[in-house]
């Protein structure tokens, strides 16, 4: 075998064993999510689904977000425009989370209907938006305002 040959079987190797653990880090990390409508059809297609943990993308329902006593349990509605359930989370919110916003949660559908999260992730804006009007009122936004 001459030098040549034996550099290309090398580089081809060397790429195949790289491309394997390229896929097999995507396939391991990419975490798909349902929507509200996939989830609804696979539990009324398999109703021991409940019990499966499970990751759901879908907007808050606006006016849906209840703050319990003591501020760590939230309820609220998400939805994706056809289908939409409640959700019980415990925690700390992200200071993202208001009405409207995407959010990412990871938990369990209850029996009763009720999402029951462990996980919550609010997306975020890619960019940052100058505030709104019903908010340029306040102290806090004059104060800055008069900082900058």
């Amino acid at each position: 075998m001459t030098a040549r040959t034996k550099v290309l079987v090398g580089g081809a190797l060397g790429l195949s064993v790289s491309a394997f653990l390229m896929a097999s880090s995507i396939r391991q990390t990419g975490i798909y999510y349902l929507t509200p409508t996939e989830l609804a059809t696979k539990l009324s297609a398999d109703p021991t689904f409940h019990d499966a943990g499970v990751k759901v993308g879908a907007r808050v329902v606006p006016g849906s977000i209840e703050r319990k006593p003591g501020g760590r349990e939230y309820a609220f509605r998400v939805t994706d425009g056809s289908a939409t359930f409640p959700v019980i989370y415990r925690g700390i919110a992200p200071d993202t989370f208001t009405d409207s916003v995407d959010v990412v949660i990871e938990g369990r559908m209850g029996t009763d209907g009720t999402f029951r999260a462990t996980t919550l992730l609010a997306k975020c804006a890619s960019r940052y938006e100058n505030a709104p009007d019903k908010y340029k009122q306040t102290p806090g936004y004059k104060a800055g305002a008069s900082r900058a």
